[in-house]
């Protein structure tokens, strides 16, 4: 902001020609201020200290196999040469997610004014909307989409709200889903689990353990540790038919269907960010509106290196009843 400023006062001396400082350093200092609010945004979310793999990513294109693929580890080995081991891993090339913001038009009158509580409103919200978009797209990434021996999909088995039909999630529900991983031979340690607002309400309903680290940790990030889960919450988790199938990102809920909350294994996950670009037109070439059109475009994502170190808790349903009829489980 300082050196704008410094910009400013020397362009008011300073002849230049029409549009050059619009078209080059404004370009400059808005997408770099867009890729400070992105990153700021990773800061305390369930994202943070996910291994980020940003540095090998090429063309806005990461290859799995760089990614990096774990071997298996022989003990007090007394027998040479040691066996070769060829990573089953192909040389698999993954294309970033591209996010895209709509476009938002700046009057020319704004823009010559330097009104610089309106760049930050505008990097703001473009930054709001790329990383709603981007979390929205990591989660659903990051569940399972149905019920495998790789990939459990549970279901919750509390008492059924009387309103909407579904289960509240219990701590033996969490149990459950500790059992899941441990089952899967997954690591005690860098457990996560990121619950949707339902279940986090379910839990402060009931459990006091839980409602006393939330009140204490809620500001920071996490909510709490629970059976060895750093828990996290965040409000648009994947949604789940009756069924156990995963929706479309962002899809909404038809009865009956309701977000999820799922956990994973930190180590066996990975981020990437590619490259932000900042699409700029000048009013000059507009001269109906006499207005700057202004959109990002951003690439990101977040995957599992391989699926078999995560479990997804979905919400079970029990039909409510209408007029004294008996309950069907949805199934």
């Amino acid at each position: 902001m300082l050196f704008m400023v410094a910009i400013g006062i020397t362009m008011s001396f300073v002849p230049v020609p029409k549009g050059a400082l619009r078209a080059g350093v404004y370009t400059e200092v808005w997408t770099g201020e867009l890729v400070k609010g992105l990153r700021e945004f990773l800061t305390g979310s369930w994202l943070d200290g996910v291994p980020d793999q940003s540095s090998i990513v090429n063309n806005d294109v990461i290859h799995l196999v760089e990614v990096g693929v774990d071997p298996d580890v022989l003990i007090n080995n007394t027998t040479y040469p040691i066996p070769l081991q060829a990573l089953e891993d192909k040389d698999i090339a993954i294309s970033l997610d591209k996010f895209q913001t709509k476009v938002t038009p700046v009057t020319d009158d704004e823009l010559y004014a330097i009104s610089y509580d309106k760049m930050s409103r505008v990097k703001e919200s473009h930054a709001n909307a790329l990383s709603d978009a981007k979390f929205a797209k990591a989660a659903h990434a990051l569940c399972a989409q149905e019920n495998t021996a790789k990939t459990p999909v549970l279901k919750t088995t509390g008492a059924a709200d009387p309103t909407t039909g579904r289960h509240r999630l219990t701590l033996n529900d969490l149990i459950s889903l500790k059992e899941a991983l441990d089952n899967l031979k997954v690591p005690a340690s860098n457990r996560r689990l990121v619950l949707c607002p339902d279940h986090v309400n379910d839990l402060l309903r009931s459990e006091q353990t839980f409602r006393e680290q939330f009140n204490i940790n809620r500001n920071t990030g996490t909510v709490g540790n629970l059976y060895g889960f750093d828990i996290y919450t965040y409000g648009d988790n994947p949604v789940y038919t009756t069924a156990g199938k995963k929706k479309a990102v962002q899809a909404a809920a038809s009865a009956g269907e309701f977000q999820c909350s799922f956990a994973f294994y930190v180590p066996r996950v990975f981020k990437a960010t590619g490259s932000t670009k900042m699409y700029y037109s000048e009013a000059s070439t507009d001269p109906e509106y006499q207005r700057n059109k202004i959109n990002f475009r951003h690439y990101f994502i977040a995957m599992p290196k391989k699926a078999d170190a995560g479990a997804v808790m979905m919400s079970g349903y029990t039909a409510p009843t209408t007029g004294g009829g008996t309950q069907t489980e949805g199934k």
